[in-house]
């Protein structure tokens, strides 16, 4: 299924760049060094725009010449209008959002789809952590100590699919993956994902 050179970017980037049609128009949220707009802007010539906080890591998307605000996602997304993209993409990041329903209700609105990733509590190395030693748990997708962390929530498969059925969100496509310990590769986990997958990715989409 998934066809992009594995070196390129991040496996959980890669699923979601195979899902992109060819000439969207695409919010990127939370993008980083802008590696997933990058490859989708020379592969898929799509019309980009990314929102990063940070700002050395906005200033290095503008030099790479991508179209990228540095801000609070938040409140940025608050000045676009109805439908203004074929996806708002949010990978990795709905762990860090103090109102994720707030949010992605914004989200619906500006985007016609909306594509979440985040990384599984609910792996089976993360269970196992809080049986066998009782602290709070570690792993190569999770790796913060509870002192130092970003991360102000925990999120699992079933807890997602269960919120976006109870606040009315279409799950339109769904893969579970599990990554290796750089996130550059992986697999796709039909079986047991919420025990086996390190992270899970949703499409969804709110009808008016």
């Amino acid at each position: 299924m998934v066809s992009i050179d594995s070196g390129a970017i991040r496996f959980d980037l890669q699923v979601i760049a195979d899902w992109i049609d060819p000439g969207s128009r695409v919010l990127d949220l939370g993008c980083g060094r802008g590696d997933l707009l990058a490859w989708l802007t020379a592969n898929k010539q799509i019309n980009g725009t990314g929102i990063e906080m940070d700002k050395d890591k906005a200033a290095h998307c503008i030099s790479r010449g991508l179209s990228v605000l540095q801000g609070d996602l938040n409140e940025e997304v608050e000045d676009y209008p109805d439908k203004s993209f074929d996806y708002v993409i949010l990978s990795q990041t709905l762990q860090q959002i103090f109102e994720p329903a707030r949010l992605l209700y914004s989200l619906s609105r500006i985007g016609r789809r909306v594509i979440v990733s985040f990384p599984n509590f609910s792996h089976y190395t993360i269970r196992l952590q809080l049986l066998l030693n009782g602290v709070a748990p570690k792993n190569d997708q999770l790796p913060y100590s509870w002192y130092d962390t970003p991360n102000i929530r925990v999120i699992t498969l079933s807890d997602f699919k269960k919120f976006a059925r109870d606040v009315g969100y279409t799950i339109v496509k769904e893969i579970a993956i599990n990554t290796d310990s750089a996130n550059s590769g992986g697999n796709i986990v039909h079986n047991f994902t919420n025990l086996r997958a390190t992270y899970g990715i949703f499409v969804i989409e709110k009808k008016d």
